[in-house]
């Protein structure tokens, strides 16, 4: 079975003003959309970006994706772990461990 992954940034929130520059996140709010191409998993969540004086600032209208969704991974969000939890939803479509058949009378 092939999973196809999407992670997505479904909001940013930001400090209108922080040390100086404009429209700084402090913390991102995402999904994670898998597919086997019949079953879907999904997960949500949100992480708190750790501000980092003297770090690199990209203005707000520059983040890309790729570079949001690595300060996900690197503040606590278990990318590995998270794409086993929505394989797992998956694996459960599938071959469920538990049914709910209707009532015999």
């Amino acid at each position: 079975m092939t999973i196809t992954n999407t992670w997505a940034v479904v909001q940013m929130d930001a400090y209108p003003e922080y040390e100086g520059e404009p429209d700084v996140v402090f913390t991102v709010h995402w999904t994670l959309i898998a597919t086997d191409g019949t079953y879907t998993g999904s997960t949500y969540g949100s992480v708190g970006i750790t501000l980092s004086e003297g770090s690199t600032f990209t203005p707000y209208a520059d983040l890309t994706l790729d570079q949001v969704l690595g300060w996900v991974w690197a503040n606590g969000v278990d990318k590995a772990a998270q794409e086993a939890n929505v394989a797992a939803q998956i694996e459960n479509q599938i071959n469920p461990t538990v049914v709910t058949p209707p009532l015999p009378w």
